[in-house]
């Protein structure tokens, strides 16, 4: 037998055996569903967004289809497409990828969903059911792979939690503080920070125009001794600057409160990359004083109980036998 040819054979199912399997390759209409993709997903996917993180993707219409135009080659062929359904992007992201789809003949596009497209995720309690319907995704869409998303979800879910606690100093100094706050965050800040919500404010569409933030004013004017002991009116970053008109009401009548924009989006704050980067963002601006600094310290040291890090994939054994192989083979010969 030619040992030589049989060397070369082994080295090339080698590099077969050792390559990669094709990675799953997944587009999210937004950064939200992104990022639990992208941390539970780990090695075994590619995976892209397309609104603007950053901005409201209902005012996204001309922005959409030259950030499409920019992934194109990647959107063309991809595995999975996920989506909320919701008005987040049910108007305004899909319909465009559905359209460029069409248009070049490429398929048609079957879109995985929340099951409820209106879910929130910025709470704890929240962005863990989100990670766990994401898991669910992946498992469906690559079942070999079960154990990895698994292992990769449990991880995530522990960030999720670190960044979401309350440090006893924070307990101490968050809850019960006066607010007003924008619709989208008012659950996040009376259930998961304790915060105590006077009133809130949202669009126009809502409620018939009932809670806008000129609404607000007037009862600020009407009835100035409620508003009196607010410290921070909380704006959502996505909306726009729809509440500095009130925080301007405010001090107008010499009360001390501040307006501080929480983000609903990775990506759409230096630094914020993931949602339990939003969680901490988000809580560091409703902490008063020099507790904000303990519990940036206290977080970056409980990073040290994350799990390890999942295991190697089944296939890293058989690739270390085969590499074995081929060199005993290849000493022999050269012997």
């Amino acid at each position: 037998m030619n040992f030589r040819l049989f060397f070369v054979y082994i080295l090339a199912v080698i590099c077969i055996v050792a390559s990669p399997c094709a990675a799953l390759d997944v587009v999210s209409t937004t950064s939200v569903l992104w990022d639990p993709v992208q941390s539970i997903g780990g090695e075994n996917v590619n995976v892209i967004y397309i609104a603007d993180p950053a901005v409201c993707p209902h005012v996204q219409g001309d922005i959409i289809p030259n950030r499409i135009q920019i992934e194109k080659d990647f959107i063309e062929s991809a595995d999975l497409f996920v989506a909320h359904n919701s008005s987040v992007d049910k108007q305004y992201v899909m319909p465009y990828v559905d359209e460029f789809m069409e248009a070049n003949e490429y398929g048609t596009v079957d879109w995985v969903t929340l099951k409820d497209p209106n879910m929130t995720w910025n709470t704890p309690e929240n962005a863990k059911k989100l990670a766990q319907e994401v898991m669910g995704w992946l498992i469906a869409a690559d079942p070999d792979n079960t154990d990895y998303y698994t292992e990769m979800y449990e991880t995530y879910v522990v960030e999720i939690d670190t960044a979401g606690e309350l440090t006893p100093e924070e307990k101490e100094a968050i809850p019960g503080q006066q607010v007003i706050s924008i619709l989208w965050q008012k659950g996040a800040a009376k259930n998961w920070l304790g915060l105590d919500v006077v009133d809130y404010y949202a669009p126009n569409f809502y409620m018939g125009g009932k809670y806008t933030a000129v609404k607000l004013v007037d009862r600020i004017n009407e009835n100035p001794d409620k508003y009196e002991p607010v410290v921070y009116v909380i704006e959502n970053m996505q909306s726009g600057e729809l509440g500095k008109g009130v925080e301007e009401a405010l001090k107008d009548k010499g009360f001390d409160a501040r307006r501080v924009i929480f983000t609903n989006f990775p990506k759409s704050v230096d630094g914020v990359d993931s949602i339990p980067d939003i969680l901490e963002y988000n809580k560091n601006l409703v902490t008063p004083g020099d507790t904000l600094h303990a519990s940036a310290a206290d977080s970056s040291a409980s990073q040290e109980n994350l799990p390890a890090e999942p295991k190697k994939s089944p296939g890293f054994s058989f690739i270390v036998a085969l590499a074995s192989a081929g060199a005993v083979l290849f000493a022999r010969k050269r012997v």
